[in-house]
């Protein structure tokens, strides 16, 4: 009983957290490399590169992974984001993504008047709550928030996480000792292709997502490969 209560108390103070990148959590990182899968398959990747400058943190994200059949490419992601950071605090974001050849943006202010973030994208725009993060898989606090906003075209999600256990995995000939997280949509009622719906996978000693799972047209994965420390 005592430990359910533990578990329960520590869940709790992990959401009433603020949403903030935590910079200084990875602070000497340069980059992260991740695999992307498609049916156990490597696809593609999406890499993460760190910068420090002045009073500002810095995230550059590529993606490029592409799903053939028979030789034809039946889906596919090209992808450049920016996120920039002030005292913790996300200000700016920007992106640009083909998506089977149509393109998808994003570009993210702070308002300080406001405190909001104003949003133009390619599926919604206007505000959103200083609370959001955004959807990627280098900022371990997306397991803390209780709204998502897509990296590809700014749309604002309602998401709820539970904690599932911890759990051994072997990554590339590597063991870790993890935490799992499973990440949902509140919205039940959304269409399948909208709903989000993630198995994650979190290193227990350096707070780094290892390994993302999820179900759509096939089994999808993205496997942490490789991260670099000055």
């Amino acid at each position: 009983m005592k430990m359910k209560h533990f578990i329960l108390i520590s869940i709790i103070i992990m959401f009433a957290s603020k949403v903030m990148a935590h910079s200084s959590h990875y602070e000497g990182l340069k980059k992260i490399e991740m695999d992307v899968l498609r049916n156990n398959k490597v696809i593609g990747s999406t890499n993460y590169y760190f910068e420090y400058d002045q009073d500002l943190f810095v995230v550059k994200n590529y993606t490029n992974f592409k799903v053939e059949l028979f030789g034809v490419a039946v889906f596919s992601i090209l992808s450049e984001t920016i996120e920039k950071y002030k005292d913790d605090k996300l200000i700016f974001f920007k992106s640009n993504t083909f998506q089977n050849d149509k393109e998808k943006y994003v570009i993210l202010n702070y308002d300080e008047s406001s405190k909001k973030f104003i949003i133009d994208g390619s599926s919604y725009k206007g505000e959103a709550n200083i609370d959001c993060i955004i959807g990627n898989w280098w900022n371990h606090n997306i397991l803390n928030a209780k709204q998502q906003i897509s990296p590809l075209s700014g749309s604002v999600k309602d998401q709820i996480v539970k904690y599932v256990g911890e759990e051994s995995i072997k990554l590339y000939g590597k063991t870790y000792l993890t935490d799992r997280y499973k990440l949902k949509s509140k919205d039940e009622n959304l269409p399948d292709n909208k709903k989000l719906n993630f198995d994650i996978w979190i290193d227990k000693k350096n707070n780094l997502i290892l390994k993302v799972k999820y179900k759509r047209m096939g089994q999808w994965e993205y496997r942490l490969k490789d991260y670099k420390i000055n």
